[in-house]
């Protein structure tokens, strides 16, 4: 929506007016500024695995999952797919308080991990909700990235997230406190639990407790840098027998270094005891299930690094390298569970104009599981984004 509009008619019956000196996507609302953003992008990617293929409707199809990657043993295959589920819309509000202070709004959806139409006749995926959060103050509360999580170290990548293996993501409820890079956060909680034995994950919602987790970033021309500590309660009651919480943390150390030409290098750092849903889209559990009905947390460590040269005011690669070590106890994990994977991509992108990019990029990734098990995948993606 654009702050000048043309049609005084329809600016009218809208109740529109353009704001003097505020972005060309922004108008006001009463005493409101409204501004709408987001991107179109399609996607289209040709997928090789070393042990099989993955089922239709599999989210491992759309971005890479690092705990999807076959493993079976079965023939290699290959598969098409193409999607324009990435494509999102952002709504933000501000409104001026008579204090002389600012309330700010987010709503945000895209269409990515849901179902609605087929690929058969209409592709009519069904919009989420990404962001929902109100700021007022120094106070955040509502729906957004978790305070554990550094966006900022995220690389440039036509893949959903870039660096999976070796970061933290999560999108959840909180209430979140901000003063001179210092963070404070209650979030939503959420248990993983493997069985005595391996099997399904089990999903618990029987926390008492919300996740606790606390950040320092540090800023300067050179780039940033975050420290983030997380504590919290993995807990799980089955009604019968098991019924047990323990303790889990972990840390994470994340950042962004800035380098000559608009180059730079961000990296990425985490472990911890229990970390499950925080670490690699939940590739490992937070906990398994001991012999006598007890909570056992699981360590994992993950790690990345992603270069980003540019080579002209229109072109530009990012170069990836993440990583994840999981220390199961297999005599009560199972040997079916993941123990490692990593992946690597390389990608090129241009942009004849700033709101268009075009790209390719190329991605290797490896999963392996505590039985011996391995497998890769091989995927070249490419995909056209309008940013508005």
């Amino acid at each position: 929506m654009k702050a000048t509009i043309k049609n005084t008619a329809i600016a009218v019956s809208l109740g529109l007016t353009a704001l003097s000196g505020a972005s060309a996507n922004a108008t006001t609302i009463g005493d409101t500024q409204v501004k709408f953003t987001g991107y179109i992008k399609a996607d289209a990617m040709v997928s090789n695995y070393s042990e099989g293929t993955l089922g239709a409707g599999s989210i491992g199809r759309d971005f890479y999952i690092p705990s999807l990657t076959p493993v079976s043993g079965t023939d290699e295959g290959s598969q098409f797919d193409a999607h324009i589920r990435q494509s999102r819309f952002r709504f933000t509000t501000n409104t001026p308080t008579d204090e002389g202070d600012i309330i700010t709004g987010v709503l945000e959806l895209d269409f990515i991990v849901t179902g609605g139409g087929n690929e058969r006749i209409s592709n009519s995926y069904l919009p989420r909700v990404r962001h929902a959060f109100i700021k007022y103050n120094n106070w955040l509360i509502g729906q957004t990235w978790t305070t554990f999580m550094d966006v900022g170290a995220l690389p440039e990548s036509l893949d959903f997230i870039g660096t999976t293996d070796g970061i933290t993501f999560g999108r959840q409820m909180m209430v979140r406190y901000s003063n001179n890079g210092f963070q404070v956060a209650l979030e939503n909680p959420e248990s993983t639990i493997t069985p005595n034995g391996g099997g399904s994950r089990i999903v618990t919602d029987d926390n008492a407790v919300p996740d606790l987790i606390a950040t320092y970033t540090t800023k300067g021309d050179w780039g940033h840098v975050k420290l983030a500590g997380l504590v919290r309660q993995l807990s799980y009651n089955n009604g019968a027998g098991i019924d047990d919480d323990i303790t889990s943390a972990g840390i994470s150390i994340t950042g962004k270094y800035k380098l000559s030409g608009g180059d730079d290098i961000r990296f990425s750092f985490n472990t911890g005891s229990g970390l499950g849903r925080y670490a690699a889209l939940n590739a490992s559990n937070g906990a398994v299930i001991t012999a006598d009905g007890n909570l056992e947390a699981i360590d994992s460590t993950g790690y990345a690094i992603a270069y980003r040269h540019v080579w002209n005011a229109k072109m530009r690669s990012s170069f990836t390298f993440s990583a994840l070590d999981i220390d199961n106890e297999t005599s009560l994990t199972g040997t079916s569970v993941t123990q490692s994977t990593y992946s690597t991509r390389a990608n090129f992108l241009y942009s004849p104009t700033k709101a268009l990019t075009f790209g390719a990029e190329y991605t290797y990734a490896k999963r392996e599981v505590e039985s011996g098990l391995e497998g890769d995948m091989n995927r070249l993606q490419v995909s056209a984004k309008y940013a508005f």
